[in-house]
């Protein structure tokens, strides 16, 4: 059974990728994935493990659904911009091949924390890779070369979510910042009503658990602008070590604006 959250964030998803008006493809596989019971089960355990033995954020079916809704919003803006994404300035395929790699690497990129949180982007690039193969099969299906440059695109994606390894698609870049944007208190929930003793990880649920809103819109200069809007100034935690810290890493960072203001003071730019 999906929860409310859940529910609502696949109606956004749903909403945004139909809005583009496309081939269909990209909305099949997004239905694709969100049918999926292996993926819905693969997801809620590496929440569990998250959660429950490692002490972490929420880092399941809502926070993967959520990564993969920035991701549309930020492509939907990159696209309004005339930025083209990397297949297209490759000639490698087209703005929906891209889009489509997109959600997929965002569906999928925390699949290996039910494995740990060490190395968890090549666990997850392992207990992804079989189901890229059959979703690509599918929506793909007389189209070898266009399966075969989408896995690997996808799996860059997934590879490169934490910042750790350098990128060179766009369509990379911009799961990377997407990941890095859902820091809001709601990830943290779970794990501070827990109330275990302090260990590792902690400090990004208490930061989080400041972050009220990040918002996701058309930049004055840039043609994306990320507003992080803080009850306290423990979010800067979230906001400099984790977000800016993937943004400076990613492929996308030269067409992003990065905001940040505690309630009742001065607004700070980042980007």
């Amino acid at each position: 059974m999906k929860s409310g959250k859940e529910v609502s964030i696949e109606k956004k998803l749903l909403e945004i990728v139909s809005s583009f008006q496309l081939s269909g493809k990209a909305l099949a596989g997004l239905k694709w994935m969100l049918d999926s019971a292996e993926i819905q089960s693969a997801q809620e355990y590496a929440n569990t493990v998250s959660i429950m033995r490692l002490g972490f954020n929420d880092h399941g079916p809502v926070h993967m659904r959520t990564v993969a809704y920035n991701a549309v919003l930020m492509f939907d803006l990159f696209k309004k911009a005339g930025i083209k994404t990397s297949l297209e300035t490759d000639e490698c395929g087209n703005f929906e091949d891209s889009l489509l790699s997109v959600i997929t690497a965002s569906m999928l990129h925390d699949l290996g924390m039910s494995m740990g949180r060490q190395d968890h982007e090549l666990h997850s690039m392992i207990l992804a890779l079989p189901i890229v193969d059959r979703l690509f099969a599918d929506i793909y299906k007389d189209e070898t070369r266009k399966r075969v440059i989408l896995r690997t695109l996808t799996m860059e994606g997934i590879r490169g979510h934490m910042g750790t390894v350098a990128v060179c698609s766009l369509e990379a870049g911009v799961v990377q910042i997407a990941d890095g944007c859902d820091m809001t208190k709601g990830r943290a929930r779970i794990p501070i009503a827990l109330g275990n003793s302090p260990r590792v990880g902690h400090i990004h649920q208490y930061s989080a658990n400041s972050i009220e809103e990040v918002l996701i819109s058309t930049g004055n200069e840039k043609p994306v602008r990320i507003d992080v809007h803080m009850s306290s100034e423990v979010g800067l935690f979230q906001v400099e070590e984790v977000l800016l810290h993937k943004i400076a890493g990613s492929t996308a960072k030269p067409h992003i604006e990065l905001y940040a203001q505690v309630q009742g003071e001065t607004e700070k730019r980042y980007l």
